[in-house]
């Protein structure tokens, strides 16, 4: 075939192959009044108003440049987890530093491994930086299986990712596991906890990534502000990582990536932590309540540790989210595996448990 004959620019072959983000569904009004959306994993409630006025200072600012080293923000996280500042990065998202990191250690070949089904954005930000992905799948409770993929590093490997709380099924991984895998990876496979939900933790196992950071120099730890600080249509996350790690992510980061507006909230909300924490606390028995009465109804739910639970339905996975839709909540399935529901606002909660009373199961 002649150049002549190619209808429009050649792309890259491999994003035919690539999955799809999947937003969940917006809620919208029927005939019986209010639907909730508990599909996004989303805090319920609205940001406080010293965040709310932050963010109008910033606004009047919007002809400029947001500082393209985030140095407040990165400041203010640096000190609040006892970190040196070069450490710490920002992004636009914890997702966005992701794919920096992706670009960072990977070559064209290169080896991802992760659990499955873990976060839907790692097998995409796995290709579209040009490396494999290598899913390892789930093991018992939908819990990460860390020998198989410690078993699964290759001398291709060159990043291992643990989503923990695990998204989209909920439990967390624990900290003596974790220290026996982080031993059998080599030192030169970059291993990053990925911890968007670890404020909603309560589980005493569970790792404190940062304090496990300081000890192991192949280890890097995400975070956001986007879900326990209220902050998702911003988009603002960082990574903490050792300086030759942090370098290498700044390196491919997009300029002036993080709005001014995002970088004032972030840090306000920082400032207002204990006031938001306050929230997470209502989440969290939020969370119990509707889990505790879930298991009354016979439901085998997995541990929950994010703001979130995980019906493990496979194939009636889209029939469950349709009952859900005429019962007034839109929730996240995934098709052939399960379905995600966030813990929301009581009412919405108690939609979804009275769905989950009348279906099969």
């Amino acid at each position: 075939m002649s150049t002549d004959d190619v209808v429009g620019p050649r792309l890259r072959a491999v994003l035919a192959g690539i999955p799809r983000y999947v937003p969940g569904r917006p809620a919208a009004a029927d005939a019986q009044g209010v639907v909730y959306k508990i599909s996004s994993n989303e805090n319920p409630y609205p940001p406080l108003p010293s965040v709310v006025e932050a963010v109008a200072r910033a606004a009047a600012r919007m002809n400029r440049y947001p500082d393209m080293s985030n140095l407040s923000l990165v400041g203010a996280v640096a000190e609040r987890l006892g970190v040196p500042a070069e450490c710490v990065v920002a992004g636009t998202g914890s997702v966005a530093v992701l794919g920096h990191l992706v670009q960072a250690v990977c070559d064209e070949g290169d080896e991802v491994v992760y659990a499955w089904r873990s976060f839907e954005a790692y097998p995409i930000a796995t290709q579209v930086g040009g490396a494999r992905p290598v899913q390892v799948p789930l093991g018992f409770e939908a819990r990460h299986d860390l020998p198989a993929m410690a078993a699964a590093v290759t001398a291709r490997t060159r990043l291992v990712l643990v989503c923990s709380p695990n998204n989209p099924t909920g439990p967390v991984v624990h900290t003596e596991e974790l220290e026996a895998f982080l031993e059998r990876v080599p030192r030169d496979v970059l291993v990053v906890l990925d911890e968007a939900y670890v404020e909603f933790v309560r589980d005493e196992k569970a790792p404190d990534g940062v304090e496990l950071w300081r000890r192991h120099p192949n280890l890097a730890v995400l975070r956001t502000f986007s879900k326990a600080y209220g902050l998702a249509g911003l988009r603002v996350g960082y990574v903490v990582a050792h300086p030759g790690v942090a370098d290498a992510v700044r390196a491919t980061a997009l300029p002036f990536g993080v709005s001014t507006l995002a970088q004032e909230a972030a840090v306000a909300s920082l400032a207002a932590e204990a006031e938001l924490l306050e929230r997470v606390d209502a989440i969290v028995a939020e969370r119990e309540r509707v889990v505790a009465a879930l298991r009354g109804q016979g439901w085998q739910v997995p541990d929950a540790q994010g703001n979130f639970v995980w019906f493990d339905l496979a194939d009636r996975s889209v029939e469950f989210a349709t009952a859900c839709q005429q019962g007034g909540v839109v929730v996240r399935p995934f098709a052939g595996d399960g379905v995600r529901c966030t813990i929301d606002v009581p009412e919405a909660n108690d939609r979804l448990l009275a769905v989950a009373a009348d279906f099969p199961h």
